[in-house]
């Protein structure tokens, strides 16, 4: 079996859904973009989610289905907001993608959310067919994501089917050595990839905020950095596990008190090699680190990238995100990007492009990282025309 082959055992794919002319098609979409305020309203700040759903609803109007996408918007409260209403999303979608229509938000209904049987019913009703091309929220059990396959023949889309196909493959045959750059915030957040990939990667490169926590298991004093003392032990077990852990050995830290962030300028900022003074909070891998990570990742077979190095949003803390980005971006291997905040950067770094595949899902990449499968990929397993599984 081929490594495609058995990323994608068991999976219904759009070939499987049979004749589709004149067929009613829905489309759980992933049309959960970052809006802004515009002159008339709201517009879509990034529509790289809608964009990359094309080639799915391209494919299905080409087949003569009549094709209805859903998809949520933000965390509605209680019932409509005007401010997550889908009308400018379903303008864009009009404009890509003549003749698809979208549903209004599905989460202004908290049946979505519970997944509740009677909206299931409800959603589903009239059509004859169900695709999935939501990757970003297959990582939740809710009605548009797992109901579905129950009762419809169903598909995964060009774009869930890709995000299985290039995640799947990291877990089963990567290129060696395998290179794997974990940052963000909380270590609590990452716990549970960190510790898959420990088992899998070569390498695990740690910076973001929760670098400190495993710095502070190996000994190291990290001032008023951010630290979950309650994780000290079970960092400690990944530094002493199987893949080698990198760890910054030098940090950019702003001084007690100063306020950090987009537009931020107060406060006195040193660059520290080992312990940290007092108060002093990382914000940021210093040059060293930077030039020790790019190094290894530059002689990577496959790198893989989730969560930024530092503070980012703040020009004084960016360099170390940059200048690992810099080299995920020329590595000679294969570059996957794993969504989220280190996809944010990619973009406004001007990178993209040079990036082999982005993943569209910042937390359903890291649980299917860790699970090797989400609960809407199993639903699909389950649908009455998915492949048999030997």
């Amino acid at each position: 079996m081929s490594e495609r082959a058995a990323a994608l055992h068991g999976l219904p794919l759009l070939e499987d859904l049979g004749e589709l002319e004149g067929r009613w098609v829905l489309v759980r979409a992933d049309f959960n973009v970052p809006m802004a305020e515009g002159p008339s309203g709201r517009v879509i700040a990034d529509e790289m989610r809608i964009r990359e759903s094309v080639p799915t609803l391209q494919w299905l109007l080409e087949r003569g289905a009549t094709v209805v996408c859903c998809s949520h918007l933000g965390r509605p409260k209680d019932g409509f907001e005007e401010r997550l209403s889908m009308a400018p999303i379903a303008a864009r979608v009009a404009e890509l993608a003549p003749g698809v229509e979208v549903m209004e938000n599905l989460r202004f209904d908290p049946r979505e959310v519970s997944n509740d049987p009677t909206f299931v019913a409800e959603l589903i009703k009239g059509f004859d067919a169900y695709v999935n091309d939501a990757f970003g929220a297959s990582h939740r059990s809710h009605a548009s994501t797992v109901g579905p396959p129950a009762f419809l023949p169903s598909a995964a889309g060009r774009l869930l089917e890709r995000e299985v196909e290039v995640l799947g493959g990291l877990l089963l045959h990567p290129a060696r050595p395998f290179v794997a750059i974990v940052g963000g915030a909380k270590v609590a957040d990452k716990l549970g990839v960190l510790q898959a990939l420990s088992t899998k990667a070569d390498t695990i490169v740690v910076g973001g905020g929760m670098a400190y926590t495993f710095l502070a298991a190996m000994g190291r004093r990290v001032g008023g950095s951010m630290l979950d003392l309650s994780r000290i032990d079970e960092c400690r077990a990944i530094i002493d596990g199987q893949a080698t852990i990198l760890l910054p050995s030098d940090v950019v830290a702003l001084e007690p008190g100063a306020t950090f962030g987009s537009g931020a300028t107060d406060g006195e900022v040193r660059t520290y090699e080992g312990d940290l003074d007092e108060g002093w909070v990382g914000l940021d891998i210093g040059p060293r680190s930077a030039a020790a990570f790019a190094e290894v990742i530059a002689e990577a077979g496959t790198v893989l990238w989730n969560g930024p190095m530092g503070v980012f949003e703040d020009s004084r803390f960016s360099l170390g995100t940059q200048v690992v980005g810099e080299a995920v971006a020329t590595t000679h291997g294969t570059s996957v990007v794993g969504g989220g905040d280190s996809a944010r950067a990619i973009e406004e770094m001007g990178l993209a492009a040079k990036i082999d595949y982005i993943s569209t899902g910042g937390g359903a990449s890291l649980e299917y990282l860790e699970f090797g499968d989400l609960p809407a990929l199993e639903a699909l397993r389950h649908a009455p025309n998915a492949p048999r599984q030997a």
